[in-house]
């Protein structure tokens, strides 16, 4: 086992994931998840290694209780793991403009994530009690936050800003954030590396395809515009979330039904995407099989997924002139082949994309695949699959903070 290993921590509102991994080869020792905190009863459950999964439940636990279990519990036969950490990762949402790069956690920080809770309301507020659980729990080791924004700190003003008066930007920092950065850089690099190519001259299109999705536009390892916005409403179809909608269609509910913003954002939020248009589920998996089956709702669901997908592709073209691949990633992007399929036909007369489509449909993480090309010799671009891997991102990035 290593002796230098580094502690991830992904803080949602009520879920603590966890992982303690090699940054150098990526090899994971301990990972976990506890849910339902802050609930009359949370379940905690973690694997060592390839070993079989174990589980408890813990009463009233918070974000500082699961920690402690870890600790306390899960570690205490492991003590040599235990003392193999040397430095803690958290996961941050939104960092504002405050941070285009990973950053040593200390009070000021905490108060700068804590300033842009209004652009990520329910991320940022867990993201902060992870910290302060985590800091408490290991007191004696760097904390490093890497921020979702922060790579996409590099976009121009064309990409950023929204044509509404400037106050409203100078003043309380409305513009385009985007999300998912910590994934679209590491599928970029790792594209590079399969193209064989130095990443300052390499174009790709990365696409992280899951419960949320966005699409992101790198031009030498540097991000030029994304799909999400302020928040991580905007752009795609996503599993419960619209994705781009004319604004007048809040107006518009507001009025006719008497709802409150509040209402609009909830149903923006939790009851749109995939799930209103299929009527069935916010999991691609049962839509797809609605597709193959000839369900009318779920083919509209797909098509409308991969024809947004495909809009936003095209549209990439014009910043980044010429594009090497594109890349598909992410629960959905690794594993639902009708949604790459599609995407790339709507693709193939105008930028000539040729996928192997019979590659396609074997090319699943589900099924082991690793990851590689997808596309056919005579596409005018790559096609690639590459399963992201945010957790070493974050692992590496903080080890990089160890004295």
């Amino acid at each position: 086992m290593n002796l230098k290993n580094a502690l991830v921590i992904n803080c949602g509102s009520t879920s603590v994931k966890f992982a303690i991994m090699n940054p150098e080869d990526g090899t994971v020792y301990l990972s976990g998840i506890a849910e339902a905190l802050t609930l009359p009863e949370a379940v905690i459950s973690w694997r060592f290694g390839d070993d079989a999964k174990q589980k408890a439940t813990i009463a009233k636990a918070d974000h500082k209780d699961a920690l402690n279990y870890l600790v306390n519990t899960i570690l205490a036969t492991r003590k040599d793991l235990l003392d193999s950490i040397i430095a803690c990762g958290h996961r941050i949402v939104h960092g504002g403009e405050f941070y285009s790069e990973p950053t040593l956690i200390d009070d000021e920080v905490v108060a700068n994530i804590e300033k842009v809770i209004p652009f990520a309301p329910l991320h940022n507020p867990a993201h902060i009690l992870g910290i302060e659980a985590a800091r408490h729990s290991f007191p004696n080791i760097p904390h490093v936050a890497v921020f979702d924004t922060a790579f996409h700190q590099t976009m121009p003003p064309v990409a950023y800003r929204f044509a509404i008066p400037e106050e409203y930007y100078t003043e309380i920092g409305i513009r385009r954030y985007g999300a998912h950065g910590t994934s679209h850089m590491y599928l970029s690099q790792q594209a590079a590396k399969y193209l064989g190519k130095d990443l300052e001259d390499t174009n790709v299109i990365t696409c992280h395809l899951g419960g949320g999705a966005s699409v992101t536009a790198v031009k030498g390892g540097k991000c030029l515009d994304t799909s999400m916005g302020l928040t991580p409403l905007d752009g795609l179809v996503m599993a419960t979330r619209t994705g781009s909608i004319d604004p007048s269609v809040v107006f518009f509910l507001c009025d006719r039904y008497n709802m409150t913003p509040e209402e609009v954002k909830d149903i923006f939020n939790k009851k749109s995407g995939l799930l209103a248009l299929s009527g069935v589920s916010s999991d691609m998996r049962p839509i797809c099989e609605g597709y193959e089956n000839g369900d009318e709702k779920c083919t509209l669901a797909l098509e409308m997924f991969s024809y947004r997908l495909a809009k936003f592709i095209a549209s990439y073209f014009i910043p980044l002139g010429r594009v090497d691949a594109i890349v598909f990633s992410g629960g959905i992007g690794e594993n639902c082949f009708e949604a790459r399929e599609l995407t790339c036909r709507y693709l193939k007369d105008s930028f000539g994309v040729v996928l192997d489509e019979e590659k396609n449909k074997t090319a699943l993480a589900r099924l082991g695949f690793e990851g590689g090309e997808l596309s056919l010799p005579e596409s005018r671009l790559k096609v690639l699959m590459i399963p992201t891997n945010e957790e070493l991102v974050i692992a590496r990035s903080a080890m990089n903070f160890v004295k």
